[in-house]
């Protein structure tokens, strides 16, 4: 079975060591557009090909990139990075917004819109012929607003006509991950092909249990965000849904933006997060687990193996 690639078609028999979710970069659309003199393309290519040039020396053979629109997705400048590192990068299609859609969304209907997911991943992206090689849709504090529903009914018909995977940005501490499962379900969507995102924002076994119940894969993927959760924590609710017997429904990664404009220029991202970076999850948090009861098959399993069931169970 094959998966796109922004370098073209992947077996994921060879997806190998895996991060399945960092970007690349994230920044306003809006404000790109508008007033460009903000950005630097040199530097913020410099940025991400030396976060993924880390990873890749110690074994990272593949990235999910989920930046959509809403975080300015620039699939030429993400296929820029996996050609300077030779890191596979597979990008997503969908939309990123917590609350309202731009017009020519709200005045079409969800098909309008599954049609434009359908063809960044048959077509390409960005009139490029680079393909998309998964579905991201977002559910945050707001809740399901009528716009946020459309785009994963959206996202799931999308899912339906094409069999790539789904991921997807949730809030824990407000149930959200909860509210995207029941849209999926109603919309038939196996539930083993989606993955809801940031689940290790919370250490509640019981909520996150809930969300596996319904056969979904979670993602304790912020990793170095300590504001949200303390590491400390993060592990603890690995360690403790692992012995339960989880580890081949669970995704480990980071959530890390290489460049973002919510922490420009690069200090104030450090200052904010000092753990947080693309290495982090390599370099202290596998080996903590380790320590700590963790084993390598369990760890395996959800760097390298849990992918591919993710990308098959269509």
């Amino acid at each position: 079975m094959i998966i796109n690639s922004v370098r073209g078609e992947r077996d994921i028999e060879n997806l190998g060591l895996t991060l399945v979710h960092e970007h690349m970069r994230t920044r306003a659309e809006s404000v790109a557009v508008q007033f460009p003199h903000l950005y630097d393309l040199e530097e913020e290519v410099e940025l991400a090909v030396k976060q993924v040039k880390a990873v890749k020396e110690q074994g990272v053979q593949t990235i999910f990139d989920p930046t959509v629109m809403g975080l300015d997705r620039d699939v030429r400048f993400i296929k820029r990075v996996a050609e300077e590192t030779d890191v596979d990068i597979i990008s997503a299609t969908g939309i990123f917004s917590f609350h309202y859609l731009p017009t020519r969304f709200l005045s079409n209907d969800i098909e309008f819109m599954a049609e434009q997911f359908v063809r960044d991943i048959e077509v390409g992206v960005q009139n490029t012929s680079i393909k998309a090689g998964f579905l991201k849709c977002a559910t945050d504090l707001p809740g399901m607003t009528e716009d946020v529903e459309k785009i994963i009914r959206a996202v799931a018909r999308a899912h339906h006509k094409t069999g790539v995977p789904i991921m997807t940005h949730s809030h824990p501490a407000s149930g959200t991950g909860l509210q995207q499962v029941a849209i999926f379900q109603e919309e038939g969507v196996n539930m083993e092909n989606v993955l809801i995102g940031h689940c290790g924002d919370t250490d509640n076994i019981d909520y996150i249990e809930r969300v596996l119940d319904s056969g979904a894969f979670v993602g304790m993927d912020r990793y170095g965000l300590s504001t949200a959760l303390p590491t400390e924590k993060r592990n603890e609710t690995v360690l403790e849904l692992a012995k339960k017997g989880y580890a081949n429904r669970m995704f480990l990664s980071q959530d890390y933006c290489c460049t973002t404009d919510r922490y420009k220029p690069e200090a104030l991202k450090k200052a904010a997060h000092p753990d947080w970076s693309m290495t982090f999850l390599l370099d202290e948090v596998i080996p903590t687990l380790k320590e700590n009861g963790i084993t390598e098959k369990q760890i395996n399993q959800m760097m390298r193996l849990n992918v591919k069931e993710w990308v098959r169970n269509n």
